[in-house]
């Protein structure tokens, strides 16, 4: 990470740059890290540059002239989604800089640090990754700027972008600029895209796919709404097709995604010999993200769910792909046996996008390659999709019985639609991993808003619900679920907010946070929210764009609190909802105030069971104590 560690390592040069806006933390949590690594156990000598002053192109000279190529990412989340909420107003943490600092990064982060790589060294290639890149690589709607935006490719400029997980792509590249291949003829490597100038006609026979151009989907929102489709029925490996799409005289070139890692492929990665912690150059100063994920275990990657509203199957696919029993266990001994990363006994997390997805997959191997479904799990589970745990159970029992290991818990949530009907799966859950409290994500409970998400019905949530009370029960244990909630997705009317208020109030959940939905670039539901259509009906969807029927929606989440009182009564009101304003046993809020008041007109002293407990702030010690705290909040009355 500095000119004095190349020096101590006795190189006269190095081969690659890595420019990242995030912290260097040398943990397989982190992509910088799992890549820089891969390099380097290829033969590759690579350098760091880590949240560089981009004011100027200096910081891009530390370590001379590289001999193949900048890599450069905005980090592991899109710069302006680091940066704003959903509100726009800037974030007061950055997770990923030393102690949460801001603004360590600039906005749209992979434009300025190409910029500066291509002062700094013209003529050194300028490989574009990370989610930044990823998502942004065909024409896209931005809510910053609250337009549509061209490819990155063109406002950037790198010479190649690589979308999704970036291990296989970028050794590819480097391999064939090693061998004197010119980066501009590297045309071929899947997980990559490039434009082409008005010389040089784009491809254009039966493997690829012309998608509307930028100038229609700027102009025509139907348009937009079609070119989400079509790139997402391009996302299965197996089948995938080459995508084109012309911005004015140029055009951008999509190549299909690389196919899934295999067993040994995704061990060898994680068997690299990672410190497992922060550069020493950052001293006592803190990493949040690194906070939260020291003592995790990533154990699988991709994810089959296909929510509208998440990014992470067009990131890093719907298939997925998992680490064997024994190169998990070789890393859970690292942890308890390293000195200098001291590990409490209790693995935070093992996981990864959705725990309970591990080893799970197609049972018809031959189907799978010509499948086009966004989504196993929407509008029901395919009936191809094998849902045993039983491969995640044993190796649940088999890290907890590891030496060194007290507790092994499972942070990152799972899917409860999957694990409805899997009793074996929840004896051992609730018996054994869950810390007080377990996340799940019905995210809402109308069910047209349910459909627009690709999310289960809340009668399976339900069911999970009680047969996890249940099993909870029947371990002797009082433990409760940790939904998450949305306010202002597509499709959502206050009306049918007023309808999840009701479904809290009937169930006794009471909730703490709610998560706003935030157009991020390339989601489907971000599509909804531009073009007001479902990409795959064409028909007419509900957007609440004014922030204050969003502000309306997510107090109706948080009708108890005294400080919504005023709202929740407007958009009861709004709703036609009046019914739902007094002291009946069914209403949300009084119409004199949040309190509500005695027969006498004196402050209450009753001590009757109320019907709403929140859960203690406080977590027993080792369960996730760590870690931030959830979106919301709720816990099931005795």
């Amino acid at each position: 990470m500095t000119p004095e560690e190349v020096a101590a390592r006795g190189w006269d040069e190095v081969d690659v740059v890595f420019v990242t806006g995030d912290a260097y933390v040398d943990h397989p949590s982190f992509a910088m890290a799992i890549l820089s690594r891969v390099l380097e156990a290829n033969g590759y000598r690579v350098a760091i540059l880590s949240q560089p002053d981009w004011h100027s192109s200096a910081p891009w000279k530390a370590f001379g002239r590289p001999r193949l190529a900048f890599a450069v990412s905005a980090g592991n989340m899109d710069s302006m989604v680091n940066h704003y909420t959903a509100n726009r107003k800037i974030r007061s943490e950055d997770a990923y800089s030393p102690d949460g600092q801001i603004r360590r990064r600039p906005d749209r982060a992979t434009l300025a640090y190409c910029q500066r790589a291509r002062e700094a060294y013209r003529g050194v290639p300028i490989i574009a990754g990370g989610v930044e890149a990823s998502l942004r690589r065909l024409a896209h709607y931005d809510y910053w700027s609250d337009k549509v935006r061209r490819s990155i490719l063109l406002d950037a400029k790198p010479d190649l972008l690589v979308y999704g997980m970036g291990e296989a792509p970028l050794l590819e590249i480097l391999k064939r600029l090693d061998a004197g291949t010119p980066i501009e003829s590297i045309r071929d490597v899947r997980s990559t895209a490039y434009r082409l100038g008005a010389s040089t006609p784009p491809p254009d026979d039966d493997r690829t796919v012309r998608l509307p151009s930028y100038e229609e989907v700027s102009a025509d929102r139907h348009a937009f709404a079609e070119m989400t489709r079509l790139a997402y029925l391009e996302t299965n490996p197996y089948c995938a097709r080459r995508l084109v799409q012309v911005h004015g005289t140029e055009s951008i070139v999509v190549c299909p995604p690389s196919l899934p890692l295999g067993e040994s492929e995704i061990d060898r990665i994680y068997d690299l010999p990672f410190t497992r912690k922060p550069h020493p150059s950052y001293g006592t100063q803190r990493i949040p993200a690194y906070e939260m994920i020291r003592d995790s275990v990533q154990i699988m990657r991709g994810c089959f769910g296909g929510c509208a509203f998440c990014s992470l199957t067009a990131h890093q696919g719907r298939i997925i792909q998992s680490r064997s029993k024994q190169s998990v266990l070789a890393e859970v001994r690292r942890m308890t046996g390293d000195p200098e990363v001291p590990f409490s006994g209790t693995v935070t997390d093992l996981g990864g996008p959705t725990a309970n997805m591990y080893r799970l997959g197609c049972r018809e191997k031959e189907k799978q390659k010509t499948c086009r479904r966004t989504s196993c799990l929407h509008p029901a589970i395919c009936k191809n999709l094998d849902t045993d745990h039983t491969a995640f159970i044993k190796l649940l029992e088999t890290v907890e019985r590891e030496e060194g290991v007290g507790r092994v818990f499972i942070a990152s949530g799972i899917r409860f639609d999957l694990a409805c009907g899997n009793p074996r799966f929840l004896d051992r859950l609730v018996r054994h991993h869950v810390g007080g409290r377990l996340k799940v994500a019905p995210e809402h409970a109308d069910p047209e808003v349910l459909r627009l998400m690709k999310k289960p019905l809340i009668e399976v949530f339900d069911a999970f619900a009680r047969q996890f009370y249940d099993a909870s029960a029947a371990a002797g244990k009082r433990q409760y679920l940790v939904p998450y909630l949305m306010a202002g997705h597509p499709g959502c009317d206050l009306a049918a907010m007023v309808r999840v208020a009701e479904y809290l109030k009937k169930n006794r959940y009471r909730v703490e946070q709610v998560q706003e939905f935030l157009p991020a670039p390339f989601d489907l539901a971000t599509a909804m929210y531009y073009t007001g259509l479902d990409p795959f009906t064409g028909k007419k969807v509900y957007v609440a764009r004014g922030e204050r029927e969003r502000r309306m929606q997510k107090a109706l989440l948080l009708y108890d609190k005294p400080e919504n009182h005023r709202l929740v009564i407007e958009a009861l009101q709004l709703a036609g909802r009046e019914d739902l304003i007094g002291y009946g046993p069914e209403c949300l809020v009084s119409p004199r105030g949040p309190k509500r008041p005695t027969q006498s007109g004196s402050k209450s002293k009753s001590k009757s069971k109320k019907p709403f407990r929140r859960f203690p702030k406080k977590t027993k010690k080792g369960a996730g104590s760590k870690q931030k705290g959830p979106r919301s909040d709720s816990r099931k009355p005795r």
